[in-house]
């Protein structure tokens, strides 16, 4: 909202104004609000929740400290969420596409988390959201998501084309009305800019780093490819939605282990988004130019704010645990804003965390039912899963496994960030 107030402020010339047209001047600004707002509004909410003994009911998991636990405020996600719209809807361009969906997959997410919260604290049924529900709220969001990210007209990339194959790159495209041409401003450079929709997204590690879902119907003409992408494209979108917020759910099991991995990644997908909205660096770098995205650098900022933010009160002891409310949200978020920006087949290195945790859950299952069917006895991988329990069951103390696995995660965002040059 302020960022349309003090555009009319420079067209009427007022000192300063100009300042909010800088990226990284109003995501500064978004990181000290998100901040501000966690620890302010947090003080409140935990009060607020501790006065309607909104407590965690923890179960009896055999750990040290575990049942000290019990009684702790839940539902703090709703802090995390303040933290991060606040900001956005302060400093952001409200009428940009990317930003409109990072605010419907957080409210969508949240709303879903919220629910389940809701249902085991007021209803006291421990289960919560019936499993099948959350998932069918997952796929919902992740539709909507894919949905707007291929019909809408905005979400576009930029390509460099050299002015020889210029006329039989944009016929490969469907033609001049398909596509926006631009010229560079130095006269004498022989290529063109040619902006236009696709379905390419990064591929790391790899010198031609693009992948096009259309590959997938590669029995297809051109046309017909463009036109049935949708079918390969919608339901990738939806799984990464649905496996990475999951993801992010399991990694919630000890104080401030989600929250700060979370924060690390959030900080990893502010780099790319910068890179890939800024003509300059992205043409540099040679990575995917995509037109106005850069804006999602003040939504990515909130988002790292406000996980620190949240972490004055949920670093170990957790004075307020997240929940669902907030371990959905801050997982969907990561998902959509990394497909966004193009960059999701790096989300398994990137949220190696993650995938560790939803890893281990699910070969502890699958070897334990394999086992009994062979045996009549179970059997554990794991002494107890998702990862991090094992650890605890193993006797490291929860802030030193904490700490070894934010570890882990900076160790992940470096090899990520370094994949914009190893090719």
């Amino acid at each position: 909202m302020l960022y349309y107030l003090f555009s009319y402020l420079q067209d009427i010339d007022f000192p300063g104004a100009g300042l909010f047209n800088y990226i990284s001047f109003r995501a500064a600004l978004a990181i000290l609000t998100s901040l501000t707002v966690s620890m302010l509004f947090g003080k409140k909410l935990i009060q607020k929740l501790r006065n309607l003994q909104v407590g965690e009911s923890v179960r009896d998991l055999g750990l040290e400290g575990q049942k000290e636990k019990e009684g702790t405020p839940t539902m703090g996600g709703l802090i995390i969420i303040a933290a991060i719209l606040i900001p956005t809807l302060l400093f952001a361009k409200l009428d940009n596409i990317y930003i409109i969906i990072m605010l419907i997959t957080t409210v969508g997410l949240g709303t879903i988390g919220f629910i389940d919260d809701y249902i085991k604290v007021f209803k006291k049924n421990k289960a919560g959201l019936a499993g099948k529900f959350k998932v069918v709220g997952q796929v919902g969001i992740g539709m909507i998501v894919a949905i707007m990210l291929f019909f809408n007209d905005n979400v576009t990339i930029k390509e460099k084309v050299e002015n020889e194959v210029l006329t039989g790159f944009v016929a490969k495209l469907g033609g001049p009305d398909k596509v926006t041409v631009t010229s560079p401003k130095d006269t004498t450079a022989n290529y063109s800019w040619v902006e236009h929709q696709s379905t390419k997204t990064t591929l790391p590690f790899f010198k031609n780093n693009e992948f096009n879902y259309q590959w997938f119907l590669g029995w297809m003409d051109n046309d017909g490819r463009a036109k049935w992408a949708w079918l390969i494209f919608i339901p990738a979108v939806i799984v990464i939605v649905t496996a990475v917020s999951n993801g992010a759910n399991m990694t919630d099991g000890i104080d401030g282990l989600a929250t700060g991995t979370s924060a690390i990644v959030g900080v990893t997908l502010a780099i790319f988004a910068y890179v890939s909205g800024n003509i300059i660096f992205s043409d540099y770098l040679n990575v995917m130019f995509i037109p106005d995205s850069g804006e999602l650098v003040i939504f990515i900022s909130a988002f790292v704010g406000a996980c620190i933010g949240f972490l004055w009160y949920n670093s170990y002891p957790a004075q307020v645990f997240m929940g669902d409310t907030g371990s959905l949200a801050i997982g969907g978020i990561i998902a959509v804003f990394a497909i966004a920006i193009r960059k999701e087949l790096l989300i398994p290195v990137l949220c190696g965390i993650f995938l560790a945790e939803n890893l281990s859950v699910l070969i502890q299952v699958a070897y334990f039912k394999y086992t009994k069917k062979k045996t009549g006895e179970g059997k554990r991988v794991f002494l107890m899963a998702p990862l991090h329990h094992h650890y605890q069951k193993k006797g490291m103390h929860e802030s030193k496994i904490v700490s070894r696995f934010w570890i882990v995660g900076i160790f992940l965002a470096i090899i990520t960030i370094v994949t914009l040059k190893l090719r």
